[in-house]
């Protein structure tokens, strides 16, 4: 039997992955999983950049293509990311786009207070797991596009050109590469699912969604955002209240709350938000809510009588019993903290505090 070598491990085992390589050798720390829902998360990174323009007040429009191909195209109406040489020596856009933990979050004075993205490392993880990226970008009555192809390897000199006009905004086309996911076809309904819960979040944003595939389009805006959205998932059922919409801020996090309750349903749906990104898995700011909400039942119930001196409280999962509501807060970057790079779950502390607070 012939004898098995043992690996060696010495200094020359120790690998130093360079640049963007990373993300392509193990793109599950980046965004999850490589199969349909790590696919789409390269959709919302990019969408959830300009939601962070509208958050700082520039921008309130976003569409998004998907082309035959399924090629995506993303484009805003804010004020496009800067085209300027960065102090690295490169141009501004591709060091956003060709480096891990470059962006404006990480400036605590810098343009966004609050963000969506995955702590700035967005834009240049779909551009690592893509088989080309194209951005173009208006701003200052100039036009700057620049493509990216074999995951950022590939960097074409950027071409920069006058323009007479005064739009601005930031416009990125990429393609998922086939080689990293295990399917690259765009489900146009998880893209409705999630540019209508953007829109639903934040009053007065239009997001136009379109598929060249098949023709289908959508918009979405709601002037009355999270109110239009309990209305809607509790369309079809009797409530027994009107919505409840309430909101304020503590500790620099704004808390916003919708609920109602509906006959005939026995459970509870809650629905939370992150800077507009869904935590499936809770939280902090969750564990706040029901501590509060059930806080605050109770001492209404003994106040009005309801519930005696001598009887215990009421659980908390028996007062949320058929009720359906909202939980949105927006955390500045310095307080993020979450459990996990998707983002499923918030660790920060403050919010649990902070929503507690608002709501009692």
């Amino acid at each position: 039997m012939a004898e098995v070598k043992k690996p060696t491990y010495s200094e020359d085992s120790i690998q130093v992955l360079q640049g963007l390589e990373a993300v392509r050798k193990r793109p599950g720390m980046y965004i999850g999983s490589t199969d349909s829902k790590g696919l789409h998360h390269l959709i919302w990174e990019i969408v959830d950049n300009s939601i962070d323009e509208v958050l700082a007040g520039e921008a309130n429009q976003i569409r998004v293509i998907i082309h035959k191909g399924n090629t995506v195209e993303v484009m805003d109406n804010g004020r496009g990311i800067p085209i300027g040489m960065h102090k690295t020596g490169v141009p501004t856009p591709q060091v956003v786009y060709c480096s891990l933990h470059a962006g404006g979050k990480f400036d605590e004075n810098g343009a966004y207070k609050v963000s969506g993205g995955l702590h700035g490392v967005g834009s240049s993880v779909v551009n690592a797991l893509s088989e080309w990226l194209e951005v173009e970008i208006n701003r200052d009555k100039k036009v700057y596009i620049q493509k990216y192809s074999d995951g950022g390897k590939k960097i074409c000199k950027p071409s920069i050109s006058p323009s007479n006009s005064k739009k601005t905004g930031t416009t990125v086309r990429f393609k998922p590469d086939p080689s990293i996911f295990s399917t690259t076809i765009i489900d146009y309904k998880q893209c409705v699912t999630r540019f209508k819960e953007a829109a639903f979040l934040i009053k007065g944003l239009r997001i136009d969604l379109i598929d060249e595939r098949t023709g289908q389009s959508d918009s979405f805006c709601y002037q009355e955002g999270i109110a239009e959205y309990i209305r809607s998932l509790n369309e079809g059922k009797v409530g027994i209240n009107e919505p409840v919409i309430f909101e304020g801020s503590n500790q620099g996090i704004s808390v916003e709350v919708a609920f109602q309750y509906t006959k005939e349903t026995y459970n509870e749906t809650l629905y939370s938000f992150v800077n507009n990104i869904r935590t499936h898995d809770g939280g902090t700011h969750e564990t706040g809510f029901k501590v509060a909400f059930t806080k605050a039942f109770n001492e209404y119930a003994r106040k009005k009588n309801l519930i005696k001196d001598k009887d215990p409280n009421l659980e908390g999962v028996d007062i949320r019993e058929g009720m359906t509501a909202i939980l949105s807060v927006r955390i500045p970057e310095g307080l993020l903290q979450f459990e996990g790079q998707t983002k499923n779950k918030l660790g920060s502390p403050e919010a649990k505090s902070a929503v507690e607070a608002v709501v009692t």
